[in-house]
């Protein structure tokens, strides 16, 4: 189960709202800026960096294209002739953001002593991402594990955050989509100071699409293999006095490479804003209805080597059984700056979403005809009914001075609650080795024969319920002072938790800390370090009395120390860091079995495990036109107290180690662009080394790489996507050795034309 926590994210700038577009630097040259220079770079999307050098009046203007992927390369003032735009930093305006939003105070990335990768639009734009396992990739030390899980530093996470809030739309095993996302903020390591219960490989904050003053609206038409094909529409604006609003429709259905699997996609999305200047209101509402058909999907069974003994296209699902999810959301925020040194926010979130799931199962491997071989499996026909309702509150202020000429000063006070109900109605219904009325068949592995709507002819299977009731609450401090090129933080935060499971009731309290260090050598280089913890209240299915329960929470912490550059103009950024985690107090099965002898075995929390790796991410123009982006992660996980009895006694080991994940990973994603032709390429590749499933069958390594042609010229772009270009057949994740191992996905392309109106 998923425990959530939410908290806000404060979007708060040392200067006065309502915010500046992030990262806008115009510098002038000789003579004013045009009227015309004034309206191209305010045509600019948010989150571009420019230098701009503005020569006299600009008589050649029209020519030049607003969109920053289409500027001439940089040149000297004495090279420039009148009316020239000097474009720098293209990684930055691509691919990097100059601020990091996660950590709750708004930083730049060389003052920060947190490691934060964000993903721009930019960049999900160009890789043609569609949900979040299209960008795992992008981020050093983080892989798949299963649907909106992920592998990270080592440790399996789930924390997921919108807007600096938990409150999922996901109900349980859909994967976040990205119509409605601006970017995507992965903040690594233990965060329980800022955000409150986790897991100690850190979370995934989305940062949704607000509505702005700057009038643009775009359609797109999608087109690709396995019967691809969908639209969007959106269009943000002014609406005067102060009004702005944004409205968006995305629909998409797309074959899921296997044997009748598909997906339906709609999402309605909307907002509307106030601004004041010194105030700003905003409200949205989202709607997320989604069905998988042939779903829930789950592996195909491997050797202990890590091969597949069939198609990577195999499904143990009927044609109509499915994944349907459908969630509601509402927001409301407030951003103020009441005095000089005082900013504040507070947010609220509602949300209300529910799963239906009917699928079979793979339940055991068989071998049919008794030749040693495994050519079959048996099944089981699994129904659920998922229900939640979440409220979200969180409120944060922020008090800034300015000490003396360098000194200077940032205290934020916060507090955030988090309330969820949950119900929970399930059957399952376990089949034969040889097929039998009224129960699920065995289904082929080699010549599977399905058949469509046999699941009305199933009896009853046995039903369970459960109704779950969870609440946190949090309150923080965290100051910062910067001392000339030293910048310290420190933080603190109390946290409570309550869970109610079907009437039995658990509850805690726990305390986390924060300190970071920064020295900027320079303006170009610093170095950081930092020691935080975490905590994460024990699964309360894990709590009762019969268990030995209740326990105290799993605790974590993390020593870390790096550097980061913006080398030449920012024109080379990179990104380094070493760290060790270490995660105490975890359960595991009590050897010695059922010690009260109620027919329950004990669990007791008292294992360790500690995880320790380095990571590098680098962002640089090679070129004017040519852009790299690589990141590369080695990690370490081990149990290192408390493993008494072999694989599974913690949950996710195998034998010292850990499912899912990888010593060594690898991205990289280059483009290269010929702006006379408004032309550009780009290709990635993903590496990801050995790994281990749950069960301890190796999961291969793989290497893959997918590709992107694009043209953009005036307000038309249309780009060709290639995903796995060389087709490698590869396990994207293991798994249990009856439910096999998740292939990555066959080859594919896809076709996307948009027309952007201004």
């Amino acid at each position: 189960m998923r425990h959530h926590h939410e908290i806000s994210t404060a979007r708060l700038h040392r200067n006065a709202l309502p915010m500046p577009p992030t990262g806008l630097s115009v510098t002038p040259n000789r003579g004013k800026m045009s009227p015309l220079l004034g309206r191209m770079l305010a045509s600019l999307k948010g989150g571009c960096v420019i230098t701009a050098v503005a020569v006299g009046t600009l008589p050649g203007a029209a020519a030049q294209s607003s969109d920053p992927q289409q500027q001439p390369a940089p040149a000297t003032d004495d090279d420039q002739p009148e009316g020239t735009i000097i474009v720098t930093g293209r990684a930055q305006q691509l691919y990097r953001v100059q601020e990091v939003l996660v950590g709750k105070l708004s930083t730049t990335p060389l003052e920060s002593s947190q490691m934060v990768t964000t993903i721009t639009n930019q960049l999900i734009e160009d890789q043609g991402a569609r949900d979040a396992q299209d960008l795992y990739r992008n981020i050093s030390g983080v892989s798949l594990y299963s649907f909106a899980g992920v592998a990270a530093r080592g440790f399996r996470q789930e924390e997921i955050f919108y807007d600096g809030l938990r409150g999922d739309p996901n109900a349980g095993f859909a994967v976040p989509q990205l119509f409605n996302v601006e970017r995507v903020e992965f903040l690594k390591g233990p965060a329980g100071m800022l955000y409150g219960p986790g897991a100690p490989g850190g979370l995934f904050n989305y940062v949704t699409k607000k509505p702005t003053e700057q009038s643009e609206a775009e359609v797109r038409i999608i087109g690709g293999t396995a019967g691809r094909y969908g639209g969007l529409a959106e269009a943000n604006g002014s609406l005067g006095g102060g009004f702005s609003a944004r409205g968006g429709l995305f629909y998409e259905d797309r074959g899921l490479l296997r044997f009748n699997a598909s997906q339906e996609t709609l999402i309605a999305d909307g907002g509307l804003a106030y601004n004041t200047g010194d105030t700003r209101i905003i409200f949205q509402a989202t709607r997320y209805d989604q069905k998988q058909n042939a779903a829930r999907l789950r592996g195909v069974p491997v050797d202990d080597e890590g091969r597949f003994l069939t198609s990577r296209r195999w499904n143990a699902n009927e044609p109509d059984d499915f994944l349907k999810m459908k969630s509601d959301v509402l927001q409301g925020r407030i951003e103020a700056k009441p005095f000089a040194n005082v900013v504040l926010d507070a947010t609220v979130r509602y949300n209300d979403g529910e799963e239906e799931q009917r699928y079979h199962e793979l339940n055991a491997l068989l071998d049919t005809n008794n030749d040693g071989a495994i050519d079959a499996v048996r099944r089981e026909f699994r129904v659920q009914q998922r229900e939640q309702e979440s409220w979200s509150y969180g409120a944060n202020a922020v008090w800034s001075a300015e000490i003396s000429g360098t000194v200077k000063n940032r205290v934020l006070l916060g507090f955030d609650r988090y309330t969820i109900t949950e119900s929970r109605v399930a059957s399952r219904l376990r089949g034969n080795t040889r097929p039998t009325p009224g129960l699920p068949s065995p289904i082929s592995l080699f010549d599977p024969v399905y058949q469509p709507g046999v699941s009305a002819t199933y009896i009853d299977g046995p039903q369970t319920s459960n109704a779950i009731e969870s609440k946190r609450e949090g309150f923080y401090a965290l100051d910062e002072l910067s001392l000339g090129p030293v910048i310290l933080t420190a933080g603190i935060r109390y946290d409570s938790y309550r869970d109610d499971v079907n009437g039995e009731v658990f509850s805690g309290d726990n305390w986390s800390y924060r300190f970071g260090a920064v020295y900027r050598l320079n303006e170009e280089i610093s170095v950081f370090g930092q020691y935080a913890t975490t905590f994460e209240p024990q699964s309360p299915g894990s709590q009762t009395p019969l268990t030995g329960g209740p326990f105290d929470p799993t605790s974590g912490d993390i020593f870390e120390g790096g550097f980061k550059t913006a080398l030449f103009n920012g024109r080379v950024q990179t990104a380094g860091a070493v760290y060790r985690i270490r995660r105490t107090n975890v359960l595991q099965n009590d050897p010695r079995g059922d010690v009260g002898g109620d027919g329950v075995d004990d669990l007791i929390a008292a294992g360790e495990v500690v995880s320790k790796g380095f990571e590098f991410d680098l962002a640089t123009d090679i070129t004017p036109n040519w852009v790299v982006t690589a990141n590369y992660a080695y990690n370490d996980t081990r149990i290192t107290e408390g493993f008494v009895s072999g694989a599974g006694d913690i949950g996710d080991s195998v034998g010292d180690r850990f499912a899912n994940a990888p010593k060594h990973t690898l991205g990289f994603w280059t483009r290269y662009q010929l702006p006379k032709l408004g032309l550009a390429a780009a290709i990635g590749g993903d590496y990801v080394s050995r790994r281990l499933s749950v069960d301890g069958q190796t999961v291969r390594p793989y290497m893959i790489f997918d590709g992107s042609l694009i043209y953009e010229k005036g307000p038309i772009r249309a780009m060709f996507r290639v995903e796995n270009i060389l087709d490698k057949t590869y396990a994207a994740s293991g798994f249990l050795v009856r439910s096999g191992h998740y292939p990555g996905r066959p080859r594919s392309a896809f076709v996307e034309l948009r027309y952007l109106f201004l």
